[in-house]
């Protein structure tokens, strides 16, 4: 493998930084408290299929662009109209449930220790405002923080990171984009960004036909590897 010569971190956000699915879950859990765990993880299931798809969609050209906040909405009426509520207001306090995740137990020290290092720049498919609260809510520490709402798109579109490459004003070579989705580093390296790949619980594994340069356990076993770098 060449010797990595890295100038600044991309990170994905949701599932790599934050535990995504748990704050939907824990939303609706408040929506519905009689669900059983098996009725709950079917509407955390919905809303994902939901979100995976319309986002699909927009990427396809069959609707135009809707930020994360309009998806997250048309979601939480998904799931309500699923679970049976019809109450507006717990039907809005679902939707904002994918602001409020909670960091992985070694994101925040990960994050820290790779800062001192490294330039950091948050790239999400999140909104401009969902990832200001998400951020917020959960002690991420950037230099820069993107939403793909800039772009009018989401990733994998390479316009999205294209953001990255924009405002870091480095080649892409330069730049590694860490992500517990193979799907988004796949992406990022067809645009030349080299590529980390962690491993979440709820991230999308690679294939044996992934050849990222850098494999971690989680952040602290990325910095350990960058150390040389």
């Amino acid at each position: 493998m060449p010797e990595l010569k890295i100038d600044a971190l991309v990170f994905d956000v949701l599932g790599t930084l934050v535990d995504e699915p748990a704050g939907i879950r824990s939303g609706i859990q408040a929506l519905a408290p009689s669900l059983d765990d098996p009725g709950t993880e079917e509407l955390v299931a919905l809303w994902q299929q939901h979100i995976e798809r319309e986002q699909r969609r927009i990427l396809d050209g069959a609707r135009p662009f809707l930020a994360s906040d309009a998806l997250d909405g048309e979601a939480a009426r998904v799931v309500a109209e699923a679970a049976g509520v019809e109450d507006p207001a717990a039907v809005a306090a679902l939707a904002r449930s994918g602001r409020r995740l909670s960091p992985w137990p070694d994101t925040e020290a990960g994050l820290a220790r790779l800062a001192g290092r490294f330039p950091l720049i948050g790239l999400s498919n999140a909104s401009r405002t969902a990832l200001l609260e998400l951020n917020a809510h959960a002690g991420l520490r950037w230099h820069q923080a993107l939403s793909a709402e800039d772009a009018r798109t989401y990733k994998p579109d390479p316009a999205v990171y294209r953001l990255a490459v924009a405002v870091s004003a480095r080649l892409p070579e330069r730049l590694m984009m860490v992500a517990a989705h193979a799907w988004d580093l796949r992406a990022a390296q067809n645009l030349g960004l080299r590529t980390a790949y962690v491993a979440r619980p709820v991230g999308d594994p690679p294939l044996p036909s992934d050849r990222f340069d850098l494999y971690a356990s989680d952040l602290a076993d990325l910095a350990d590897q960058l150390q040389g770098a």
